[in-house]
C-alpha cells in the first residue's frame, strides 16, 4: 500500500470513529433536561411546538431574525452602500468629475430624499432608526483614519516655503466668504436657527461652512488635469492647504466657543487645545522623526511599528475629544507630525488609506446623506434660499480667491483658475457640516441646503476651469519653433513597469538611432488611479525615471520624461500622441503575445474540435494583447485612435540586435524595410533574415522590387527565405523580429506552436 493510500485509509477511519462516538455521547445526553424547563412536561411542550411547524418554515424563520440582528443590519447597509458608492463614483468618473461627488449623491439617494420617499418599506428594512448609532459610529472611524492620512499629506515645510505667496490668497479666501456667511445668517437666524443656538454660534458655522476648501479634492483635480508641476497647480495646492488649515483652527476655536457657551470659557478650552498643540510638535514629533529614521520600508515595519502608529492616532483623537475640539482634529494633528520621511509615510498611507478611502469613508458619505432630507425644501422660499446660499458660497470664494490673485500679480487665467479650484468644497465641508448638525447648531433643513451647495460647488470645478481655459487659451509656441520641432522624428515612448521602460529605451536607439539632431524621446510614465495622495507624486516620479534616466546616460541619449496620474492610460495617451503630433508611439506588450491553444493538452477536449477551434479564434480575436486586461485591447485601441504609427515590443530578455527578422506576410509590410533599413543603419554588425512564407516574391511585383532594393543595400548582410515555412527552430536562430500588426493577427493563428520560440519583437501598425 502506498503512502498516499494509507493517509487517505487513516482519513476515513478517524472520521467514522469520531461520527460513531458522538452519536453515541448525543444519545447518552438525552437524559439530560435543560434548566429553564422545570418538569418534564415544559420539554414536552417546547418539542411539541417545533414539532407543529414545518422545517422549511423553522429555516425562514432563523433566516428572518438572523437578518434582523445588529450585526447582520450593519453588514447588509455596508453591502449596499460599497455597491451604490462604486456605482456612482464610477459613473462621475466617466463624465470628468470627482469620485466624491458621486459618493456623496449615492448618500442622497440612498437617504429619505429618495429611496425613503418612493420605497419608505426598503428604507426602513434597509436602515432602520436603532442602527443608525452603529452606522454612525463605524463611519466616525473611518474619518478619523481618513483625517490623519489628510493630515500627513500636509507638507509644513512646503507650506513655510510658500508661505509669502499663498499667505494673502487664501486667509482672503477664508475671510471674504466667512463675512458674508456670518451676512446671511444675520437674515436667516430667527427663522431657521435652532432654539437653544446663540446667534454667535450659528453665525460663526455658517461663516466657517462658506470657507472651507476641499484639500483632497482639489489636489486630485489638479493631478488629473496635469498641473502639479505647473505654477497653477503648485500656487493652488499649497493655497489650499494654508486655506485648510487656517480653518480647521478656526473650525476648533468656534466649536469651543459652541461648546461652553461663553468666550471666558472657552478660553480654557483653547489653551488647553495649544498646550497639547506644543507637546505634539516639541515632544513626540521628534521622537517619530528618529523612528521614521530607523524605518524606511516595509522589510523593517513589522506589526509592532504599525500598532504604535496607531496607538498614537487613537490617543490624539481621544485626547482632542476629551478636551472638547472633536476628535477628528487630533486624527489630523497625528498625520501632521508623522515623520517627514517620504519612504515612511508612503508606507503607512498605503497601509491605511485603501481601507479608509474605499470602505469606511462612503458610509460617511451615506450617512451623512441619511441625514440629508431634500424633501424638506417643500416650498419656493425655501428653493430660493438654497439658491441664495450657493450664490454667496460661489460669489464669497470664488472672487475672495481671483481678486487677490490678480492684485498680487497672477495673470487672469490662473487667477480665475484658481477661484474655480479654491471653490471645490467636497468632503470637508461635509466634515464641518456634520460636526455643526451633531451639535445641534445647524437644523435639519439649513444642513440640506448647505449638503446641496457642497454638491454644486464642487461640481462646477471642473466645468468651469475648461470654460476658463477655453476663454483664455494658453499662448501658443511661434510658427518657427513649431518648424524648428516638426524637423525632428517625435517618438512617445510609454512604459509602466520600472525596467520595461529601460528596455524599450534599448530599442528606441537600435531602431531609430541617437541622432539628437533627427530624433526627439519623450519616455512618459502614468500611475493608475487619480486618487492617489499628493506626496507620493515626488515618490512616484522619482522612483519611475530613475532605471531609464540611468539608461540614458549609459547610452549617451538625452530624453525628455513626462509623468501622469489617470484613471484611463489609453485615453491619456492617446490624447497625447495626437494633441501633440508625436511621429511615433512605442509600448510594451502583455505577458502573452502569442496564442496557444485553450485546451491541447487536455486529452478530454480534444474530443471537441470544433469547439476548441471556435475558442481558439474568438482567443485570437480578442487576446492578442493583454488579455482581459480592462476587457479590452489596449494594443489594438491605440492602433485605431491615433494616426501615427504603433510600435508594440515584445520583451524575451532582450540585449540589443544582432540576428533580425523579417516577416512579410501582406504586401503593405513592405513598410517593415524602412524600419530593417534603420536598425542596420544604427546597428553595422546586425544581419537580416527576410521571411516570405507567403510567396510575395512571386505574386507582388512591388514587393519584388522594394526586396531587391534592400538586398542591394545590404547584400552582405540579407538572407532571404521564399515560400519557407516559418518554423520553432528558424525563429530561435534569431534576436530580433519586426512583424506588421495585421499580419501577425494572422500568422498568430496559423504559426501558433512556431512563436512559441518567438524571439524579441516589436509589432508594427502601418500609418492609416
Amino acid at each position: 500500500m502506498t503512502q498516499k493510500n494509507k493517509s487517505w485509509l487513516f482519513y476515513v477511519i478517524m472520521l467514522v470513529v469520531f461520527i460513531l462516538s458522538a452519536y453515541l455521547l448525543i444519545k447518552s445526553g438525552d437524559r439530560f433536561h435543560p434548566k429553564g424547563a422545570n418538569t418534564l412536561s415544559d420539554t414536552a411542550i417546547l418539542n411539541d411546538n417545533l414539532s407543529n411547524a414545518s422545517d422549511w418554515k423553522l429555516f425562514v424563520q432563523s433566516i428572518i431574525h438572523n437578518i434582523g440582528e445588529p450585526f447582520a443590519v450593519l453588514l447588509m447597509q455596508i453591502i449596499a452602500i460599497l455597491f451604490v458608492a462604486r456605482i456612482f463614483g464610477f459613473l462621475f468618473i466617466k463624465i470628468g468629475q470627482p469620485t466624491v461627488i458621486g459618493e456623496i449623491l449615492a448618500g442622497i439617494v440612498l437617504g429619505p430624499s429618495l429611496l425613503g420617499y418612493f420605497y419608505p418599506d426598503i428604507f426602513e428594512f434597509l436602515f432602520p432608526e436603532k442602527s443608525m448609532g452603529n452606522l454612525s459610529l463605524l463611519s466616525q472611524i473611518g474619518l478619523i483614519l481618513f483625517m490623519f492620512v489628510i493630515g500627513m499629506e500636509l507638507e509644513l515645510e512646503e507650506l513655510k516655503k510658500r508661505l509669502n505667496e499663498t499667505f494673502v490668497i487664501s486667509h482672503a479666501s477664508i475671510i471674504v466668504p466667512f463675512f458674508l456667511g456670518m451676512v446671511l445668517s444675520y437674515f436667516v437666524y430667527e427663522n431657521y436657527a435652532i432654539g437653544n443656538t446663540s446667534f454667535l454660534s450659528f453665525s460663526l458655522f455658517i461663516g466657517i461652512s462658506m470657507s472651507i476648501t476641499a484639500f483632497p479634492v482639489l489636489a486630485r483635480i489638479v493631478q488629473e488635469k496635469n498641473l502639479t508641476k505647473t505654477h497653477l497647480g503648485i500656487l493652488s495646492i499649497a493655497s489650499a492647504a494654508n486655506n485648510d488649515a487656517t480653518a480647521w483652527c478656526l473650525l476648533a476655536v468656534i466649536i469651543a466657543l459652541a461648546k461652553t457657551g461663553t468666550a471666558i470659557s472657552a478660553l480654557y478650552t483653547i489653551g488647553f487645545s495649544i498646550g497639547y498643540v506644543l507637546f505634539m510638535f516639541g515632544v513626540v514629533k521628534p521622537f517619530l522623526t528618529k523612528v521614521g529614521n530607523a524605518y524606511q520600508n516595509k522589510e523593517v515595519i513589522n506589526k509592532g511599528i504599525v500598532a504604535f502608529i496607531f496607538l498614537i492616532l487613537i490617543l490624539s483623537s481621544f485626547t482632542t475629544q476629551m478636551i472638547g475640539i472633536h476628535a477628528l482634529f487630533g486624527a489630523f494633528l497625528a498625520g501632521v507630525i508623522m515623520p517627514a520621511n517620504l519612504n515612511f509615510r508612503k508606507i503607512m498611507t498605503e497601509k491605511i488609506e485603501d481601507i479608509s478611502l474605499v470602505m469606511l469613508l462612503p458610509l460617511f458619505f451615506v450617512f451623512t446623506g441619511l441625514r440629508t432630507n431634500v424633501g424638506l425644501l417643500n416650498s419656493v422660499e425655501l428653493w430660493e434660499l438654497c439658491g441664495l446660499f450657493i450664490a454667496v458660497a460661489i460669489i464669497g470664494k470664488f472672487f475672495g480667491s481671483a481678486v487677490p490673485a490678480k492684485i498680487i500679480g497672477e495673470s487672469w487665467r490662473d487667477s480665475l483658475s484658481l477661484g474655480a479650484l479654491m471653490n471645490a468644497r467636497g468632503l470637508m465641508e461635509l466634515i464641518v457640516l456634520n460636526i455643526g448638525y451633531e451639535m445641534k447648531i445647524l437644523p435639519p433643513t439649513l444642513f440640506a441646503i448647505l449638503v446641496l451647495m457642497a454638491l454644486v460647488t464642487t461640481f462646477m470645478t471642473t466645468p468651469t476651469i475648461s470654460l476658463i481655459n477655453l476663454l483664455f487659451p494658453e499662448k501658443v509656441e511661434s510658427d518657427e519653433f513649431y518648424r524648428d520641432m516638426r524637423k525632428k522624428f517625435n517618438i512617445l515612448l510609454s512604459f509602466g513597469r520600472l525596467e520595461s521602460g529601460r528596455k524599450l529605451l534599448d530599442v528606441a536607439k537600435a531602431v531609430f538611432g541617437n541622432n539628437e539632431e533627427e530624433t526627439s524621446i519623450t519616455a512618459l510614465h502614468l500611475t493608475v488611479g487619480t486618487d492617489m495622495n499628493p506626496i507620493l507624486v515626488e515618490k512616484y516620479i522619482e522612483e519611475g525615471f530613475k532605471p531609464i534616466l540611468h539608461e540614458a546616460e549609459r547610452l549617451k541619449m538625452n530624453i525628455k520624461t513626462r509623468y501622469g496620474v489617470t484613471d484611463d492610460v489609453g485615453r491619456e495617451i492617446v490624447n497625447m500622441v495626437n494633441d501633440e503630433k508625436y511621429d511615433f508611439l512605442l509600448v510594451g506588450a502583455g505577458i502573452s503575445i502569442f496564442q496557444k491553444s485553450l485546451f491541447k493538452e487536455n486529452p478530454v477536449s480534444g474530443k471537441f474540435g470544433w469547439l476548441n477551434t471556435m475558442l481558439n479564434k474568438l482567443n485570437r480575436q480578442r487576446l492578442i494583447f493583454y488579455p482581459g486586461e480592462l476587457l479590452k485591447d489596449k494594443t489594438k485601441y491605440f492602433i485605431e485612435q491615433t494616426g501615427v504609427p504603433v510600435g508594440v515590443f515584445v520583451d524575451r530578455d532582450f540585449a540589443g540586435i544582432t540576428s533580425l527578422m523579417v516577416l512579410l506576410y501582406h504586401p503593405v509590410d513592405i513598410h517593415l524595410l524602412e524600419y530593417a533599413d534603420s536598425i542596420l543603419n544604427n546597428n553595422p554588425a546586425a544581419t537580416v533574415t527576410i521571411s516570405d512564407a507567403n510567396g510575395l516574391i512571386t505574386s507582388s511585383p512591388l514587393v519584388r522590387q522594394h526586396i531587391r532594393s534592400f538586398s542591394d543595400k545590404f547584400e552582405k548582410r540579407t538572407t532571404l527565405l521564399h515560400k519557407k515555412r516559418i518554423t520553432a527552430e528558424l525563429l530561435s536562430k534569431q534576436n530580433f523580429m519586426l512583424v506588421d500588426y495585421e499580419s501577425w493577427n494572422i500568422i498568430s493563428g496559423i504559426y501558433g506552436d512556431a512563436l512559441q520560440k518567438i524571439p524579441s519583437t516589436l509589432i508594427i501598425s502601418k500609418t492609416k
